[in-house]
Parts: C-alpha cells; sequence; structure tokens
C-alpha cells in the first residue's frame, strides 16, 4: 500500500439503524486499533522456558478514535444521543486501498473542548461490541 491521504481515512455510522451509512461530524483525526488477549500456556516443558501462547483463544476487540468538529447539529445530536443512551449502532472505517472494517460499537467517551478564539471540538472513543467483517476494497 502506497501513502495515503490521512483525511481519505473515513469513520461511518448506521445512522438510522437500517444500514444506511453515513460520513460522522468534520473528523480531523482518526485511528482504529485491534487487538487480541493472549492465553498463556507456557508449562515447565515450554522450550527453553520460553513463553507459549494459545492460538485464537483470547478476546479481541477494537476501538477507535477521532477528533474534529461536528459539520452540523445532525451529526452533533445523533453522537449525543449515542453516548447518552449507551447505544451500540453498526459504524464503518474506511482505510483507503486496503478495506473497510465493519461492525457494532458502543461510544465509550465523548469529550468536548474548546478555546475562547476557536471552534468547539470533541473527541470520540467508539469500542467494539461484537464480530466485526473486513472486506477488501
Amino acid at each position: 500500500m502506497s501513502a495515503q491521504k490521512g483525511k481519505d481515512l473515513l469513520l461511518k455510522i448506521d445512522s438510522t439503524g437500517e444500514g444506511s451509512f453515513t460520513t460522522v461530524a468534520g473528523l480531523r483525526t482518526r485511528s482504529i486499533a485491534v487487538s487480541t488477549d493472549t492465553v498463556d500456556i507456557t508449562h515447565a516443558e515450554s522450550p527453553g522456558r520460553w513463553r507459549e501462547l494459545l492460538s485464537d483463544a483470547g478476546a479481541k476487540r477494537a476501538k477507535i478514535s477521532g477528533a474534529g468538529i461536528f459539520k452540523d447539529a445532525a451529526s452533533d445530536a445523533l453522537i449525543r444521543q449515542l453516548a447518552f443512551d449507551g447505544t451500540i449502532r453498526a459504524w464503518q472505517v474506511i482505510v483507503p486501498d486496503f478495506g473497510i472494517i465493519e461492525g457494532p460499537f458502543q461510544v465509550s467517551s465523548l469529550e468536548f473542548s474548546g478555546r475562547h478564539d476557536a471552534e468547539v471540538a470533541f473527541d470520540i472513543a467508539l469500542d467494539s461490541a461484537g464480530a466485526l467483517t473486513f472486506t477488501a476494497i
């Protein structure tokens, strides 16, 4: 994969719960991290006493984070309501020339900030709440 513009990494939400995805707000930065817990199965006879791990046994999870400004009142209201209600909704992360990661996420953090001489900004964090899919593009 060659270098890509950061602005092309998109975060989208199923705003109605019916499979229609729309781009979220005016994100200026965004990231996704996928991780798996390890299950240590090391024992007295492990070769050289090196740690051994059980393949495909730990819990998998993903975390999406972003920061930016709300582009309109509708996206502001939607994200705010999801955060306050703890609603799990389908989200997509589109990574250019790589693929689409899609699945259920819950807003785990929503922070607002603002300077006296600038716009109100927000930081958002989403935690996966079920199985994710990956579609290569």
